[in-house]
């Protein structure tokens, strides 16, 4: 009488287990659940960077706008301040940037176009350290470099911290031109 009870026994539990392994409900929800975590990395990192690379692009075009005036002698005959080709720069972006508290430039003469400044502007502590940067526009047939840097706060700093190549979970958007004034002023 034993021997049939531990077979019936192991044959119901045989029969179970292949009956769980049958089951096929809620079996989506696991697979999502496994790759979840994955799809949703990947997602934010790439809406993070399609941010970066859009703002790039406005910060591109705005450099490229705002250094017309300065290479037509625009800027040099206005007496431009550095605050108000700020202005004139900001407006160029669109209302996509706090200029105010995030945006930087510097606009430098340089003597020739294998001396345009390549430096980083960070500091030790990965933060933008302006005390180099400047306003001279120049003159007539003067070289000019216009740098322009943007603090870019990444919106998942958690999931796209490779991305930050500053202090405080930033990203440091740059543009530059660099051109020749033309000969304004002058009679030829």
């Amino acid at each position: 009488m034993m021997p049939s009870i531990r077979y019936s026994l192991a044959m119901r539990l045989k029969a179970r287990f292949r009956d769980y392994a049958n089951d096929h409900r809620g079996i989506a929800a696991v697979e999502f659940a496994l790759i979840a975590a994955p799809f949703f990395f990947l997602i934010f990192g790439l809406l993070e960077v399609c941010m970066i690379f859009i703002m790039a692009a406005i910060l591109d075009h705005g450099i490229a706008d705002a250094a017309r005036p300065l290479r037509t002698g625009a800027v040099q005959q206005a007496g431009m301040t550095p605050e108000e080709f700020r202005e004139l720069l900001c407006s160029e972006l669109m209302g996509m940037m706090d200029c105010q508290n995030r945006l930087y430039f510097d606009v430098q003469t340089i003597d020739g176009f294998n001396l345009v400044p390549t430096g980083s502007p960070l500091n030790d502590a990965g933060a933008i350290n302006g005390e180099e940067f400047g306003f001279i526009p120049g003159g007539p047939n003067d070289i000019v470099a216009v740098r322009v840097f943007y603090e870019w706060n990444l919106m998942t700093p958690g999931l796209t911290a490779p991305l930050a190549n500053m202090a405080g979970h930033k990203h440091l958007i740059q543009s530059n031109v660099v051109f020749r004034n033309e000969p304004f002023g002058s009679e030829s």
